[in-house]
């Protein structure tokens, strides 16, 4: 059976040695690359006949962080599954991390079994482990960016109709009442009359003021 190729990159030797102390007890594993920085481990990744089936991959690094250097590597090497592995279980780093091209997020404090576990999910069930403080951080970020996203469609909902939004668009273009009315087949008068209720609604006094209001909050 072919072993598990399994790179690791930290720019501390002795959390190189730990993770590969850990990773080393299953004979199905071969450490074939360790590397001390994001920029050594792309150096490396050139010259390898084989490329790793997983990497290790730590997130802070002085030369270069980990999710540049995963996002720079996926560019020319896409089968390798990123295993990110940090002290930091802040989410926005997970998620940045994910869209880097990682296939999982774990604490350096991980234990054996969850490491081993970790390379067999990616490997054959194309799983996207995470330490289980990272994924509650994970799901929590999730809620909040869908609940300030129903937010901000909330805020951001027009009360216009949509004869009030064509004509509001037409303002915005520069157009007068008399060539709004002809592009909407109406009359200046009704033109004006949707002004006066568009006034009312967005609680404005002049037509500069609903246009800036309709731009701002991207309606037109």
């Amino acid at each position: 059976m072919e072993k598990c190729r399994i790179a690791l990159v930290d720019d501390k030797p002795y959390n190189v040695q730990v993770l590969a102390e850990k990773l080393g007890s299953k004979p199905e594993y071969e450490i074939v690359s360790t590397t001390y920085g994001g920029l050594a481990f792309l150096e490396a990744l050139k010259n390898m006949t084989h490329a790793p089936d997983v990497v290790f991959m730590d997130i802070d690094m002085p030369d270069l962080n980990g999710i540049e250097t995963v996002q720079r590597a996926k560019n020319t090497h896409p089968e390798i599954h990123f295993l990110m592995i940090t002290v930091f279980d802040d989410e926005e780093r997970v998620f940045q991390a994910i869209q880097a091209g990682a296939s999982g997020y774990l604490l350096k404090d991980e234990s054996i079994s969850g490491l081993h576990k970790a390379v067999d999910d990616v490997l054959n069930y194309g799983g996207a482990p995470m330490s289980p403080s990272i994924a509650r951080k994970a799901f929590q970020y999730i809620q909040r960016m869908q609940a300030a996203a129903a937010t901000a469609l909330v805020v951001n909902q027009s009360p216009l109709s949509s004869r009030e939004m064509d004509i509001l668009a037409g303002l915005a273009e520069g157009k007068s009442y008399m060539i709004i009315a002809e592009k909407l087949f109406i009359s200046p008068h009704t033109v004006r009359k949707h002004m006066t209720n568009i006034y009312e609604k967005l609680h404005v006094n002049s037509k500069v003021e609903a246009v800036r209001m309709a731009l701002e909050k991207k309606w037109v």
